[in-house]
């Protein structure tokens, strides 16, 4: 009985850290995304969920390149993931963009994390401004997370440089993208 008991929890255990690593975000990984994956092997990796294409034909109104999205069962965008070549099936990922909150470093930063959760864990290696955010280049995940402009104060449309220090602890993360170099 006590060999039988100790079996339940160890299988427990493995099984929980494998849900874990489904959603697990580090550099060159995105749950079972690395920088080895190719676009061909996508299908299998989300076959429990809905892989969607958009593959550019060309057209000037359709985006400049192939992206692929995932949605659960339930329907909810989890990622989206941008090859390095287009139209290219042997081709490896670019890079991937979290849409979902499971999806989590080991530290817990993810979707619903703040700046803080950032900087306590992360350094910050640049700062740059576009119209509506502030990106931040994180090197050691080899990642770039938005704040909305509005999160740090800044109401006005414009390419303002933003410092870290503007940046409040509380400000929420807009996107997070991982890149596979």
């Amino acid at each position: 009985m006590k060999k039988f008991i100790i079996i339940l929890v160890v299988s427990i255990i493995l099984i929980q850290c494998k849900k874990e690593n489904n959603f697990l975000v580090a550099k060159g990984q995105v749950g079972k995304i690395t920088a080895t994956t190719k676009v061909q092997e996508l299908k299998s990796i989300f076959k429990n969920d809905s892989l969607v294409s958009n593959l550019d034909n060309g057209n000037f109104a359709d985006l400049p390149y192939d992206e692929y999205m995932v949605y659960n069962k339930e329907g909810d965008h989890l990622l989206t993931i941008v090859p390095k070549n287009q139209k290219d099936s042997t081709s490896t990922i670019e890079r991937v963009e979290l849409f979902n909150k499971k999806y989590k470093t080991a530290t817990g930063l993810g979707l619903s994390s703040n700046f803080r959760d950032i900087k306590d864990h992360y350094i910050v290696n640049k700062v740059e401004s576009t119209f509506t955010t502030a990106v931040l280049f994180v090197d050691e995940l080899d990642a770039t997370i938005t704040i909305d402009k509005k999160e740090l104060g800044i109401d006005n449309f414009g390419t303002q440089k933003v410092a870290l220090e503007q940046i409040p602890d509380l400000a929420k993360i807009k996107t997070f993208t991982l890149w596979f170099d």
